[in-house]
């Protein structure tokens, strides 16, 4: 079909965005173009390859080498995430010096021979405290992060004068490496009410700062207007994350491929999953850039990850940042790697004609492949510019066990049925009718049932685990399965053909005419072997602990980031009158608080600003009240469910109440909805009876309340909305069921849907009284880390395990013995929290106790990592409160690559 055609044009000198046509168009930018056949840079059309590696997750020094480790697996970009709460460290406080030296970063990238695509947000996600969005941006209530609003865009406008003349000055080709830009992130999963005003707004700063290359932006959940706002010269790029094993992957990305080919754009996948078999059925599917998450696995240094992941509200990222890439965080290739290098040879070797091919799906109708395994519901297939398709057959069942699959070529009768052999957790990219002249032969390759990773002067080369299945012309050949370090071949007609095991495929230079391979050397294996694992017994305990920062007398508990601390900790102190008082209601408090009353240890409270009920009836009188809360990570995604997972929600102890009295509220309620009229029925809290299952039915409840209360709703299991006196009503859901209500309250409703199967809801009303006079004092990151930096200390020599009451610190330095690698140090312990630095940064944080700490997410959560030629290691060791006694039982050393 015909498709508008729109040139964007990035003029720095005039900030003006040109376009015939206002959501679809082939994008021409410099060097860069983008059309419904995919990429071309030069004029060359490319697939391309793209691996996550993240500068601010990795030593300085470690970063050529991993950029060398992605280029020589075969992989030709990376894309980089530019963090802005990494460079903007205090209010107008930059820094690009160092590791923050984003600029050197893709200076080497281009020294490696690597396109870069560069994402500076302003939001990021990646699993990045706050999703890089500054802190302090919350204390501003007018301030509305990530909208077409005044007060957002100007920071943002301040973000992006400090890091887009770096971008600009390294656009590809003339300064360096950046081939695309990407404004924002996932748009598609937030509520922002105006996209294309926010992103028209982004797109503009962008250009006026000398941006020339495509701007992309990146869908989440497949809501393409959603990420982009459909704004001229902003390219929607798709984020794909199936289950791998799934059989309808296929149909669905092929359905995303046809939308933006009919606005004459190719498909970008900027984020998918890192197995390779996904990432061929991808490939098949017509995508043109293929940029799987996170290849390549780092480090969350200090005081920057997450928290609230993926939609689980209870839910810390680790120190560790690792999803199993074929590269880990400490630099080790794993299996997948030669999977990286084996695809990147098929790509290279059909160049262009993939490059440039179109879906065969439609004119395949039923599917081009029949298996005797579990495949795809829909398997693709390209048409190869030049002539020839290639059909992606996943085998998506057993892992150990090969299959038989045949493939359906219409017009062409020799391949139909042709049984051939597929290896278990493989999609071989078999290739049907492709004519082979470019090749050094007169002649048509029929069907190959493998990887074609190499071609020239008559000579076809293969990887593969099980026997090849080869046709040219009408005359069929077969090769023998392959082993690591013995290539099979054949010659069919003339042909010769050559089989490697995938690890031989990996590192194949040349073929000769008779079929004889050439390898390049082998990775040089270890010159010493590394350092067995060591147990640490002894450690030396510093007398004092790190000096505290006064930080003022308050009412009311102040939020850390009112305090100017972004990242660190702050301890408040208060005395309060709990005579008559039975429990205490703590609103508000995140990540960590560790709440001692009377001198006597709580529970540590780690629930992401939920309410939480604490009874102190063994308290009488005057007691003192000390809370130390800790910052894990402000939330990286914008989750409703818990009041500090919201995206810009801030820090600290949150409100502590006395509870003066409680009433049970779950009767007299008035019935509003359905055909309930007037006078109102009354009812209990959700026992109105219908047959209109699942509509709303609200209940109007009178309170007469003179002084601050709340109201907490039992048995809470689907969100229901609550409104007070006439408000507008939110949402309340079972991980916080509960509603502030301010001094004079008259009246709160309660809609739920109708759900005669549910257990009902009880209500209680809770009168309340806020603790006042709250002294405090903190202690930010930096202060922390330049305590711990003042060592070696002449502390006492003390040996482990170290028992500490819930609540209690230590300060300990640890020698550790000489290693050219690093160490892995893994923390054996319960109730246990426990942060080190090293070299003069600090390196991690970790909460030992398997079942009596939050959920964690990303790599080995009992770890810190020591890189190499980073001295010193001091750990603070502080004692939570909970099911065990505190204690930190061993520090195992642990080599980096096992």
């Amino acid at each position: 079909m015909s498709r508008p055609t729109t040139v964007v044009s990035g003029a720095a000198d005039s900030g003006v965005v040109e376009s015939s046509s206002i959501q679809s168009g082939a994008v021409e930018s410099g060097a860069i173009e983008l059309d419904a056949r995919g990429i071309r840079i030069e004029g060359g059309p490319r697939v391309v390859l793209c691996a996550s590696l993240f500068y601010f997750r990795l030593p300085r020094e470690q970063w050529r080498a991993r950029l060398e480790q992605v280029r020589a697996s075969g992989y030709t970009c990376v894309d980089v995430y530019l963090p802005w709460n990494f460079h903007e460290t205090a209010p107008g406080r930059w820094s690009f010096e160092g590791r923050r030296d984003v600029a050197a970063f893709l200076d080497l990238a281009q020294e490696t021979g690597l396109y870069v695509i560069a994402r500076p947000g302003p939001y990021i996600c990646s699993e990045w405290d706050g999703g890089a969005l500054p802190a302090w941006l919350g204390l501003d209530p007018e301030l509305r992060v990530r909208q077409n609003e005044p007060r957002f865009l100007a920071q943002v406008t301040a973000w992006f004068d400090q890091v887009l003349p770096l971008l600009a000055e390294r656009q590809y080709p003339a300064g360096g490496p950046v081939i695309l830009v990407q404004l924002e992130n996932e748009l598609d999963f937030f509520d922002c009410a105006d996209r294309a005003g926010y992103l028209t707004a982004l797109r503009d700063q962008t250009i006026r700062h000398g941006i020339t290359v495509p701007l992309v932006a990146c869908s989440g959940q497949g809501d393409i207007e959603g990420a982009t706002g459909n704004v001229p010269g902003v390219v929607p790029a798709c984020n794909f994350y199936p289950d791998d094993d799934s059989p309808d992957l296929e149909p669905e990305v092929r359905r995303y491929a046809e939308l933006l080919a009919d606005r004459g754009l190719p498909l970008l996948i900027t984020e998918t999953n890192r197995r390779h078999r996904t990432l061929r059925r991808l490939l098949a599917s017509g995508a043109s850039l293929i940029a799987p998450y996170l290849q390549s696995s780092g480090w969350n240094f200090g005081y920057t990850p997450s928290t609230g992941n993926w939609g689980d509200p209870a839910n810390f990222m680790s120190h560790g940042y690792d999803f199993g890439g074929y590269v880990s965080s400490t630099g080790a290739e794993r299996p997948e790697y030669i999977q990286a290098q084996v695809l990147a040879r098929v790509i290279d070797t059909l160049g262009p004609r993939l490059a440039l091919a179109t879906s065969a799906g439609a004119s395949v109708p039923g599917g081009p492949v029949t298996a005797g395994f579990p495949t795809s519901s829909s398997p693709s297939a390209l048409d190869l510019d030049g002539g020839g398709r290639l059909v992606a057959v996943p085998h998506l069942g057993a892992a150990d066990t090969a299959g038989t699959a045949a493939l359906t070529a219409p017009g062409t009768a020799v391949v139909n049925g042709v049984p051939v052999a597929v290896a278990p957790d493989s999609c071989p990219l078999m290739l049907v009718d492709v004519p082979l002249q470019s090749w050094g032969y007169d002649g048509t390759l029929t069907l190959a049932s493998a990887d074609l990773v190499a071609a020239s002067d008559g000579v076809l080369t293969f990887s593969s685990e099980v026997p090849v299945t080869v046709v040219v012309g009408e005359t069929r050949g077969e090769i023998p399965a392959p082993t690591a370090g013995a290539p099979e071949r054949t010659t069919v007609k003339g042909l010769t053909l050559v089989a490697l095991a995938p690890a031989d495929a990996a590192r194949l230079r040349a073929t000769d005419t008779d079929g004889t391979a050439h390898l390049t050397d082998a990775p040089p294996s270890r010159s010493t072997p590394p350092l067995p694992p060591s147990t640490v017994r002894a450690a030396r305990r510093r007398s004092a602990g790190a000096p505290e920062q006064p930080a003022g007398s308050h009412e009311l508990p102040p939020t850390l980031e009112s305090l100017g601390v972004y990242r660190g900790r702050g301890t408040y102190r208060t005395t309060a009158d709990l005579t008559d008082v039975d429990e205490l209601l703590l609103v508000g408090a995140a990540d960590i608080a560790d709440l001692s009353i009377d001198g006597r240890a709580r529970p540590t409270i780690s629930g992401f600003g939920a309410a939480q009920r604490i009874d102190v009836r063994e308290a009488t009188g005057a007691v003192a009240v000390e809370a130390v809360v800790e910052i894990w990570g402000h939330a990286n995604f914008d989750d409703a469910r818990l009041p500090a997972l919201r995206l810009g929600a801030l820090r600290g102890l949150g409100t502590l109440w006395t509870v003066r009295d409680v009433t049970d509220v779950s009767a007299l309620w008035s019935v509003c909805g359905h055909w309930a009229g007037l006078p109102a029925p009354t009812r209990a809290l959700g026992g109105w009876s219908s047959t209109r299952v699942g509509l709303p039915v609200t209940y109007t409840r009178d309170v007469r309340s003179d002084t601050a209360s709340a109201l907490h709703l039992r048995g809470v299991v689907e969100p229901v909305r609550v409104s007070v006196d006439d408000g507008e009503p939110r949402t309340v859901t079972a991980e916080d069921p509960w509603v502030l209500l301010p001094a004079g309250t008259r009246q709160i409703s309660v809609t739920l849907p109708h759900h005669p199967s549910g257990g009902g809801l009880g209500a209680e009303l809770l009168v309340l009284e806020p603790v006042t006079d709250w002294s405090c004092s903190v202690q930010d990151d930096d202060l922390l880390t330049g305590f711990a930096a003042t060592g070696p200390s002449q502390g006492q020599g003390i040996q482990l395990p170290l028992t500490l009451e819930p609540g209690e610190e230590a300060w300990l330095d640890v020698d550790l013995p000489p290693s050219g690698d690093g160490f892995l140090v893994r923390l054996d312990g319960t109730q246990i929290r426990v942060t080190g630095w090293a070299a003069g940064e600090c390196v991690g944080r970790v909460w030992a106790g398997d079942g009596d700490r939050p959920t964690f997410s990303g790599g080995d959560s009992n770890i810190i990592w020591i890189p190499a030629g980073w001295s010193g290691l001091t750990l603070l060791v502080r004692g939570a409160a909970g099911p065990g006694d505190p204690e930190l039982r061993t520090l195992r050393l642990e080599s980096p690559d096992g």
